[in-house]
């Protein structure tokens, strides 16, 4: 008997985009849902739990740059003083809509520059972590594998390693900056080869496809196909194989 692996999909949501409902019914297990500052707002926030509690997925804070003309993807500068001003408001907004829908808060992704900042830097990545600990104990913080977020995670929070089914690696496997070809992948066949790749790879626990495309929920419906025809469990972190 083949031994079957849960994996993770994510999909970023309450960005103001229309197709969130359509993403909610795509396969995925958990919502980054963006918390006003990059995008979205509480009407934004309030619809994303109310797809959640319906379609039975997981929720996560998105918290990035506030930054709405840049979609929170413009390098700004942080200091680790700043993060917690930046970040834990931010939480607490999620949360507090979250808890409205009687839906726990299970995780904490950083969205756009915020993430790499975080992933690069030792002492934003323990400012970052040591604020989300203390806005909301015990939450999964999502991040690329073998980053300083991770190294910072240990001994404080459950680090759950992340990989972009629709996102171009280099050779070194770091992901693409967004402004060279090959940054984004909108194929279907390939958006879905790349995530049976990396999941095969055992290195992530999560898998991310960008909600902002207008083709999202279908490349996250390839994907989750070709991941449950190849035997996976798509749930949420943490969840148990039945």
């Amino acid at each position: 008997m083949i031994k079957r692996r849960n994996i993770d999909l994510n999909a970023d949501v309450g960005e103001g985009t229309p197709w969130d409902e359509l993403l909610f019914a795509s396969g995925i297990s958990s919502a980054n849902i963006a918390c006003g500052a990059h995008a979205g707002g509480v009407a934004e926030m309030d619809n994303a739990c109310r797809l959640a509690a319906r379609h039975d997925v997981a929720v996560g804070a998105h918290p990035g740059h506030r930054d709405r003309d840049g979609f929170g993807r413009r390098v700004i500068p942080i200091t680790p003083a700043d993060v917690p001003q930046l970040v834990r408001p931010q939480i607490h907004a999620l949360a507090s809509i979250a808890k409205s829908h009687a839906l726990p808060m299970r995780h904490v992704k950083a969205h756009g520059a915020l993430y790499h900042q975080i992933g690069a830097s030792p002492d934003l990545a323990a400012s970052f972590v040591a604020a989300v600990a203390a806005e909301a104990p015990g939450v999964l913080i999502y991040g690329l594998p073998g980053s300083a977020l991770e190294e910072a995670c240990k001994g404080h929070l459950t680090f759950v390693a992340e990989g972009f089914a629709d996102r171009g690696y280099d050779s070194s496997g770091l992901l693409i900056p967004r402004t060279i070809p090959g940054a984004l992948l909108s194929n279907t066949d390939v958006v879905a080869a790349q995530a049976l790749q990396l999941v095969a790879s055992g290195r992530i626990d999560t898998l991310c496809i960008h909600g902002d495309g207008e083709h999202a929920h279908r490349l996250m419906l390839m994907a989750a196909s070709a991941l449950r025809d190849a035997g996976y469990e798509i749930k949420p972190p943490g969840s148990s194989s039945p």
